[in-house]
């Protein structure tokens, strides 16, 4: 169900110790796979996602994640809560969401100008991946 909504690359990043990255992935996975209107997957580690992308790096491990809501902006607020709810449980945690070309990184303990950034971002994507035209923005 790959296809079903606007897509998330979301990648756990650890400094380089892909036995952790694996862990704390696994962990983002099963805590978005019990939210509704999302659907979770891997990456496959295999190369990238699509010609001309970079994809993850070799031994690295990502999910993505699309919802199945029919509002992307909700759907985008719910999952930027949820990953940000999972990173403050540790503060060394961390998550680059990644869509359309797009990132931002989410810590375990965002500062004020992290939390702008991640609002900016939000605003970013709603307009990309919003219903109609990106000059038909209220």
């Amino acid at each position: 169900m790959r296809d079903g909504g606007p897509q998330w690359t979301l990648t756990v990043p650890t400094g380089g110790d892909t036995l952790r990255q694996e862990r704390l992935t696994r962990d983002l996975h099963d805590s978005l796979e019990r939210a509704d209107g999302l659907v979770v997957g891997f990456h496959d580690a295999e190369g990238p996602a699509e010609p001309g992308r970079k994809g993850t790096g070799v031994g690295e491990v990502a999910l993505w994640a699309a919802t199945t809501a029919a509002v992307v902006r909700p759907a985008s607020q719910v999952l930027i809560t949820l990953i940000k709810e999972w990173c403050a449980k540790e503060r060394h945690r961390k998550v680059v969401v990644t869509i359309a070309g797009d990132s931002v990184e989410i810590t375990g303990r965002p500062d004020a100008a992290q939390e702008r950034m991640v609002r900016e971002f939000q605003d970013r994507i709603s307009g990309d991946d919003g219903p109609g035209p990106d000059d038909s923005a209220t």
